[in-house]
């Protein structure tokens, strides 16, 4: 999706995935060459207009790597959650950031930490990047010092795999990509946007 607020000092709404694989000897985790920025990064992708913050990570994580939510576990702080019948819950992210994209430009990111037990069942949608790569921390460290991939990437995907023991591993299908159907609150002067 192309970016939403396109003027100077706008900011666009993204989510990012940061998978980290735990079927081998040692953690790795899954970067792709983004086409656009030419560096090693996680996937993710602008939150669409008609999509909740946990339906765009879903799509784009299917798009974008393979991987459904049903191969996958979201890490939470607990397994405990608010149940409320007229809201849909989401996993809360494992860090919520704002960094410059050039040209006066920004994106607020939800970063979803997922673990995963082997491969993706599926390939990744055409158009996107086929530049796939499992990278073990040392050398997703020293793909960042070289250039090769974003170093915030690194320092994130080292936080998450070093803080990996103190989080819940939650099955991601717990958590709905649907819109709640319930009413929680209607606008008594004028109507949303207006």
């Amino acid at each position: 999706m192309p970016h939403i607020h396109n003027e100077p000092d706008q900011h666009d709404m993204t989510v990012s995935g940061y998978i980290v694989r735990v079927d081998g000897d040692e953690p790795r985790c899954l970067v792709h060459m983004h086409k656009k920025i030419g560096k090693l990064m996680q996937v993710g992708g602008h939150i669409e207009l008609n999509e909740t913050p946990w339906a765009a990570i879903a799509h784009e994580l299917e798009e974008e790597s393979g991987y459904q939510l049903s191969e996958l576990k979201v890490v939470q702080y607990t397994a405990d959650r608010v149940i409320d019948e007229n809201n849909i819950s989401h996993p809360t992210p494992f860090l919520m950031n704002t960094h410059n994209v050039g040209n006066e430009h920004y994106h607020s990111d939800l970063c979803f930490g997922f673990v995963a037990l082997g491969a993706p069942a599926q390939n990744m949608a055409d158009g996107e990047s086929a530049d796939l790569r499992w990278l073990t921390l040392s050398e997703l460290r020293e793909a960042a010092k070289n250039g090769e991939a974003l170093q915030d990437v690194s320092n994130m995907f080292t936080f998450l795999i070093e803080h990996l023991d103190t989080y819940v591993l939650v099955p991601a299908l717990d958590f709905s990509v649907e819109k709640p159907s319930g009413i929680g609150a209607t606008y008594k002067h004028g109507a949303p946007g207006k």
